[in-house]
């Protein structure tokens, strides 16, 4: 199932010995536009620091009581690798933190979480030191999701609106779609657009660029909010556009 990614903010977060905060942002790998981390707000318990919790440790969301179970202890997550709070994650802190966790690195693997397609079944497994060993480390190639938010869309023929949310699979935690405001162009009508239809990102002006037309956008199916996202729905998306709903996540 997909859900809203800005209506997963501030759930509360309930490790195996207490409450540890609430989510306050979540940290997208790029390449893959998908949820790597969860960046939780521990209020006074740990101030200053910048608390990550992955989707590894998620249990099964109370998705009415807004709670997920977090699969660690308070201490178990106090004594990880300390991360300022405004301080960027690089790959090098990723290292880090995952060998103090024990668990494999998402980045090595042919599977969207590494060895895995999905988070939750890494849990309890622990990475393989010898194939990991001599692998250097890369760029971080994570993103702030409301840092995103707001980021300018624009078609190959001009901008059509902004970035207002991200449907996100429940499972994998990887970007099913982006959700799209078009503003004054197309007043109260809101689209998706495929991470896969994305061409580009300037991070610095803040646009995605998407192989898509103004016009083929105008004519696609609208995107209600409230309506729970259909099978059917995503078979006239791909219809409209004539172009595969389950393309791959190949990096930009």
């Amino acid at each position: 199932m997909l859900r809203n990614i800005s209506k997963l903010m501030g759930y509360a977060l309930a490790s195996d010995d207490g409450e540890i905060g609430r989510c306050h942002d979540f940290l997208f790998d790029d390449r893959y536009w998908t949820v790597r981390y969860m960046v939780a707000d521990t209020g006074k318990w740990l101030p200053g620091r910048k608390v990550l919790v992955s989707p590894i440790a998620l249990g099964e969301p109370n998705w009415e009581a807004e709670r997920f179970p977090v699969k660690l202890t308070r201490k178990k997550i106090e004594e990880s690798p300390p991360l300022e709070k405004d301080a960027p994650v690089s790959r090098q802190y990723e290292i880090k933190w995952f060998n103090y966790y024990g668990w494999p690195y998402y980045w090595v693997g042919a599977g969207l979480w590494g060895i895995d397609p999905y988070p939750h079944t890494l849990y309890g497994k622990t990475g393989d030191k010898a194939r990991e060993k001599g692998i250097e480390p890369e760029k971080s190639h994570l993103r702030s999701v409301k840092e995103v938010t707001g980021y300018h869309i624009e078609a190959s023929d001009g901008e059509i609106g902004h970035v207002e949310d991200f449907l996100v699979d429940e499972q994998a935690w990887s970007f099913r779609y982006l959700v799209v405001d078009t503003g004054n162009w197309l007043p109260g009508r809101k689209v998706l657009v495929k991470p896969s239809w994305v061409n580009s990102v300037d991070w610095i002006d803040r646009r995605v660029k998407i192989d898509l037309t103004s016009e083929g956008i105008k004519n696609s199916p609208e995107y209600d909010p409230a309506v729970p996202l259909t099978s059917d729905y995503e078979s006239r998306l791909e219809a409209h556009y004539n172009l595969p709903i389950e393309k791959g996540f190949g990096p930009l």
